[in-house]
């Protein structure tokens, strides 16, 4: 399997993370398709089908994530 580059995954996630903190699951049609769109795009990249899912993966695949570690597992 391809793996995504972690500047990439770290960008992802951020941009995810953004949107997410300003409700733009809510916002214009504009906003909620960025979302959309970064939320694709995770999962694209991690494998997975949902967003819980690509964060944790993607959040696994950064540099410096150990498998024992929960902080991984916060919804963000």
């Amino acid at each position: 399997m391809l793996m995504a580059h972690p500047a990439v995954l770290k960008d992802l996630i951020e941009q995810y993370e953004t949107l997410h903190v300003l409700h733009a699951e809510n916002g214009s049609p504009a906003a909620q398709q960025r979302m959309d769109d970064v939320a694709y795009a995770l999962c694209v990249s991690t494998g997975t089908r949902d967003i819980d899912a690509a964060l944790i993966a993607a959040r696994h695949q950064l540099p410096g994530a150990r498998p024992q570690d929960d902080s991984v597992l916060t919804a963000g």
